[in-house]
């Protein structure tokens, strides 16, 4: 049997069942009260963090050999070698004909000259100069002086058309003939060269 007493209690049971259900119920009402949607949230702020460094050189070897350098590291770039170049070869020596065998040698010239007295002064060999690369005369040897310059053919017969071009300034005895163009011997000596190269042969 309820009594009197029991009246309020009851009453405050019921007063408290209908508060709670009408929360649950604001909280269900509708989509005003869900989740707040992607687009409601703002991007995070920057946390302050630095980024990750960007290599600017290689990493240390771990074999012991230090790596190349890098573009831009400031070690002297070293010029990438070209095809090595070859030296160009010597032209071959001029080979000069060979004298006849019983002709006098040039120096032999010369040395009779001077044994016989007569002025010979700075002899040189040119026989250079009978080469294609000298006067091309197609000489063997030959040797100046300032005084005579003697000259000494492979034959008569090229000795015979020097002298006759060289005309009153040479003298020709078999293959070897005297040339007084460039001689400072005076034309009243030249008779005592001619006359040692005749007893030559």
């Amino acid at each position: 049997m309820v009594t009197l007493r029991s009246v309020p209690a009851v009453g405050a049971l019921l007063v408290v069942v209908a508060v709670t259900a009408g929360c649950g119920g604001a909280d269900d009402a509708g989509p005003s009260s869900a989740a707040p949607s992607v687009s409601s949230f703002s991007a995070p702020a920057a946390t302050g963090l630095p980024s990750a460094p960007t290599p600017s050189a290689a990493p240390p070897s771990t074999d012991g050999v230090a790596p190349p350098p890098t573009p831009g590291s400031g070690a002297p770039s070293v010029p990438p070698q070209g095809p090595t170049q070859r030296r160009k070869a010597s032209p071959p020596p001029v080979v000069l004909p060979q004298r006849p065998a019983g002709a006098p040698g040039a120096t032999q010239v010369v040395t009779a000259f001077k044994a016989a007295g007569l002025k010979v002064p700075h002899p040189k060999d040119r026989s250079v100069d009978c080469g294609p690369d000298g006067l091309g005369l197609g000489c063997s040897e030959v040797v100046a002086t300032d005084a005579v310059t003697v000259y000494v053919f492979p034959d008569e017969t090229s000795a015979s058309d020097i002298a006759e071009t060289w005309g009153g300034q040479s003298y020709r005895r078999g293959a070897v003939v005297l040339n007084y163009l460039a001689a400072k011997t005076p034309a009243a000596d030249r008779p005592r060269y001619e006359k040692v190269l005749d007893s030559l042969g």
